[in-house]
């Protein structure tokens, strides 16, 4: 698959996500899915196998640990974007606040709007807000893209 139509898979399978509820550590499309579930839904749904297994991970872990887990499992498995350089398609991970590690993910859907579950909510297209881009820590672009 060419990176053009990788990218639209991506951004299509991410909306078809949208309206799962949330449950932490969960990744099953329609039935329950945190920030990070519909980020491994979508690898499984457009990439293949998940590149790793999932460690276990409380709410808090990011605070409890202070290391950018997340960041470097991505980098990893994903190029990394300069997150001023996003483009549709790329993962998305925001820190709460300064001095905190990232521990929220989103999909970037269009230039403006992402789709994201986030605790006591449903996963849902929002715009990428002011909010958002000033808590912006990481991007990454799936394999292939």
């Amino acid at each position: 698959m060419d990176a053009d139509k990788a990218r639209a898979a991506i951004v299509a399978e991410a909306r078809g996500w949208i309206g799962t509820p949330y449950l932490h550590r969960a990744s099953c499309k329609g039935q329950g899915a945190d920030c990070l579930g519909l980020v491994r839904g979508v690898w499984r749904a457009v990439i293949g196998a998940e590149p790793q297994d999932l460690p276990p991970y409380a709410p808090d872990w990011a605070e409890a640990t202070k290391a950018e887990q997340m960041a470097e499992a991505a980098g990893r498995h994903m190029r990394a974007v300069a997150p001023e350089a996003i483009v549709p398609g790329d993962v998305l991970l925001f820190r709460w606040r300064a001095g905190f590690p990232a521990k929220h993910a989103a999909i970037l859907v269009a230039p403006d709007r992402m789709v994201h579950a986030h605790d006591g909510a449903a996963a849902a297209e929002v715009c990428l807000a002011p909010w958002w881009r000033r808590r912006l820590a990481f991007a990454f672009a799936f394999p292939g893209t």
